[in-house]
């Protein structure tokens, strides 16, 4: 694995990591490798300096910078961080709403789930929202069947 520092067009700066440096070749030229701030394509690979450990010190590196600071809460710059922790938090907050909505919206059918979109989806009921619960062989024979399903979003919280 490699870990590339990356900026993107419009000067983010962030890092990912890739296969190898052909997979991310393959990947920016493809345009998958987006910017987390703005979503720009347009990506290119920044100015790195390599993590080399002496023969004394192997096995023991000590971390980059960069993470030692990430690693403490109130060392972290507030600029990209705060704003990915915002970006963070908007999307928890319309997924929270999405789900809520669907809840509020939709009768729950439970384990019938996949037996109820069957029925609605050959005509043999009449179609009205439903949500329920469907094991992943069952939601991909529904998909199969061209029966339009997703999952309900869950965030962390809801597990706990």
């Amino acid at each position: 694995m490699i870990r590339y520092a990356l900026h993107c067009d419009r000067g983010h700066s962030f890092e990912s990591w890739f296969q190898s440096s052909s997979a991310y070749e393959s990947q920016v030229k493809r345009k998958l490798v987006a910017c987390p701030i703005c979503n720009s394509t347009k990506v290119d690979k920044a100015i790195m300096a390599p993590r080399i450990v002496g023969k004394k010190g192997r096995g023991r590196a000590a971390p980059p910078p960069e993470a030692v600071a990430a690693a403490t809460p109130e060392a972290a710059p507030s600029g990209s961080t705060s704003l990915m922790m915002a970006q963070e938090r908007e999307l928890r907050s319309k997924l929270k709403e999405l789900r809520d909505h669907i809840v509020k919206n939709a009768d729950n059918v439970g384990e019938r789930f996949p037996n109820e979109a069957r029925a609605m989806h050959y005509g043999d009921k009449e179609h009205r929202p439903i949500y329920g619960e469907a094991s992943p062989d069952e939601a991909k024979a529904l998909i199969d069947e061209g029966i339009e399903v997703s999952p309900l979003p869950t965030l962390p919280e809801d597990r706990n």
